[in-house]
């Protein structure tokens, strides 16, 4: 029997009406458009963990990537691609290790807790229960304000925003030279991405490190191959840590990740069928089960290896525009995120400054969601408003989460519009008022 007999009936390419080289180009486009993430993770994750463990960090995302990506691809037979998801990288970094002062140890035990908890509500089928339990209008509001919060980050690391005793930020010296790079990559990359350019983000990052280098910006690589670097430091940081995540003070942090991850993968996976249509005639994702299976065992995975929680990218969209429609194209994505670990070198030389176009782009594409709330009604205008603002200006994910989900039930029961929450929503926001009390 040939090869492509064998994909055949693996990935039932012919009853999906593809072919092995159309998911080949899928799969490639796919982790193009979203292999900037191999260097904007570590970036983020160093302020956490330690400026040295670069290669460390670098390894735990592509091994994170890959694992949850061949679940997907193997086991759920879909062209969607997972890696750490952005948000949740600038979650566990700057609210819970530096905003908490949580040690980085403890909070992968919290990924990992959360993981755990992820994995647990899978196989019960309770994921879907409670996305099926939030209104839309918080949904939305959680997106745009990850994308708010990801764009302000991605200013400051590029030094146009900087701290001000006077105003709390104020703008940056425009004068300085990675400043300008990272407004140049900005537009640069806008502009790819409005011609419709595949891997726009990606170009942005390496032609602003290019030119970095070329002017003198930034030292050059010390190479362009390498061998893995084995996380040495981070590996299994979170296992002895796992039994104090579910400490009272940290049940709140917990749920939080929780909380995001939730609504940003069914999100996406619900959003991307819908351009397949995979969706059944109820509306309904088959497989869903397998495919969330595919995140939380990649989120334990992660957590172990030393890396934020893993989620499903909204950038598979570049890949099933190009034809891919089966587990096939995840698969070709999860081995060129291997082939990345021997990279390091050349993706270690990347300075911060370059990725910061790709965080305030991707915070873009995020904030779009803020249009399909009803600002016409205030009932969900306020706490939607409350969750996008709260999360970029108290530098937290989890207080914009917890300010949404609080003020939602009360402004409804409270102006007679009671039916429009679910018993689900009024439970969390119980349990986020204790976890609010407690952490403070």
């Amino acid at each position: 029997m040939s090869n492509s007999s064998h994909l055949d009936r693996l990935f039932k390419l012919t009853a999906a009406g593809t072919t092995p080289r159309r998911e080949l180009v899928g799969g490639l486009t796919t982790f193009v458009t979203m292999a900037y993430i191999i260097a904007v993770n570590p970036a983020i994750l160093m302020d956490a963990v330690g400026p040295d463990l670069f290669g460390e960090l670098l390894f735990a995302t592509c091994v994170a990537a890959a694992s949850a990506t061949l679940i997907m691809g193997l086991a759920a037979n879909y062209p969607f691609a997972l890696a750490p998801g952005m948000g949740l990288n600038a979650f566990f970094t700057y609210s819970v290790v530096l905003g908490m002062g949580v040690h980085w140890n403890l909070a992968l035990g919290v990924v990992l807790a959360a993981g755990i908890l992820f994995t647990i509500l899978s196989v019960l089928r309770i994921r879907e229960a409670i996305i099926n339990a939030v209104p839309d209008a918080l949904k939305h509001a959680t997106a745009a304000g990850i994308g708010l919060f990801i764009a302000f980050i991605g200013l400051k690391n590029a030094g146009i925003i900087v701290a001000s005793p006077a105003t709390l930020v104020t703008l940056g010296d425009l004068r300085a030279a990675p400043v300008w790079l990272a407004l140049l990559g900005l537009i640069a990359t806008a502009v790819l991405q409005a011609r419709g350019v595949k891997g726009a983000i990606l170009i942005g990052v390496i032609g602003v490190t290019t030119v970095a280098i070329l002017a003198g910006v930034a030292p050059p690589p010390d190479g362009v191959l390498s061998l893995p670097t084995w996380p040495s430091h981070l590996f299994a940081a979170a296992l002895p840590n796992l039994a104090a995540a579910f400490d009272v003070a940290l049940i709140g942090t917990v749920l939080a990740f929780l909380f995001v991850d939730l609504f940003d993968t069914m999100g996406t996976l619900v959003g991307l069928s819908q351009r397949t249509g995979f969706l059944d005639a109820r509306g309904r994702l088959p497989r869903a089960s397998r495919a969330l299976l595919a995140d939380s065992v990649g989120t334990m995975t992660g957590a172990v290896l030393g890396t934020s929680p893993v989620t499903t990218y909204i950038e598979s969209a570049s890949g099933i525009a190009a034809g891919a429609r089966t587990g096939l194209a995840s698969v070709v994505v999860a081995f060129c995120f291997l082939l990345a670990l021997f990279l390091t070198p050349l993706i270690q030389s990347i300075p911060v400054f370059a990725t910061a176009p790709a965080l305030v782009v991707v915070g873009v594409l995020m904030a779009g969601s803020v249009v399909k709330i009803r600002w016409d009604e205030i009932s969900d205008a306020l706490p939607a408003m409350l969750t996008i603002l709260v999360m970029p200006l108290t530098f937290s994910i989890a207080h914009g989460v917890v300010a949404g989900i609080i003020t939602y039930p009360i402004l409804k029961r409270l102006s007679g519009r009671g039916h429009e929450v679910h018993r689900l929503i009024d439970a969390l926001a119980l349990i986020f008022i204790a976890s609010f009390i407690f952490l403070d």
